[in-house]
């Protein structure tokens, strides 16, 4: 998924107006471009990194470079599991116990993916991905739903939005091959 930023997102990270960071990208300072109409200006942050490095200003953590994903389960040890399988791709990974804790985080770390456990007390696995996928915003939010219930009920989870799915216990290596497709990343596993 290809993330812009506002120029008054990026004059809330640098602590400057927004009209200076319009003049940085009038300038070419800042790669960026225009939007078609009225012409609002938006940055890659892949762009607003290499600037920010260029000038020697730090990085915010919330801008990594790589993709992040949410693993959304209410299982600890499941988590644990998935997160460290995932790390093998260099992502970031960040965790929610439940489908409540998930809404929260989704807004905040801004996933790239979200791997998905359907049964789960309270808002669970379906809440998610319905109310995800009811949100224009989370479009390209690419989910992956991990769970033991039969196979009707992850087909089920597709037709409602979920991209792919995957029957607990799962296979390492088909975990990393079903995310490397879905954010098109290279075959490199460390």
């Amino acid at each position: 998924m290809l993330r812009t930023l506002k120029p008054s997102e990026i004059a809330s990270y640098c602590d400057v107006h927004h009209r200076t960071v319009s003049r940085w990208i009038a300038s070419g300072e800042l790669k960026g471009h225009k939007l078609p109409g009225r012409g609002n200006y938006r940055v890659q942050v892949a762009d607003f990194i290499e600037f920010l490095e260029k000038q020697g200003m730090p990085v915010p953590p919330s801008l990594s470079a790589h993709p992040r994903v949410l693993v959304v389960d209410d299982e600890a040890g499941i988590r644990s599991v998935i997160r460290r399988t995932l790390q093998r791709l260099e992502l970031d990974v960040v965790e929610a116990a439940g489908g409540f804790e998930a809404g929260m985080l989704v807004l905040q770390q801004a996933p790239d993916l979200m791997t998905i456990d359907l049964a789960m007390p309270g808002f669970n696995g379906f809440d998610v991905i319905r109310v995800i996928r009811q949100q224009p915003e989370f479009n390209d939010i690419r989910l992956l739903v991990i769970s033991g219930l039969p196979e009707p009920e992850l087909e089920k989870a597709v037709e409602l939005g979920a991209n792919d799915y995957l029957m607990k216990p799962f296979d390492a290596d088909v975990l990393l091959a079903k995310v490397q497709k879905m954010l098109n990343l290279r075959a490199f596993v460390r």
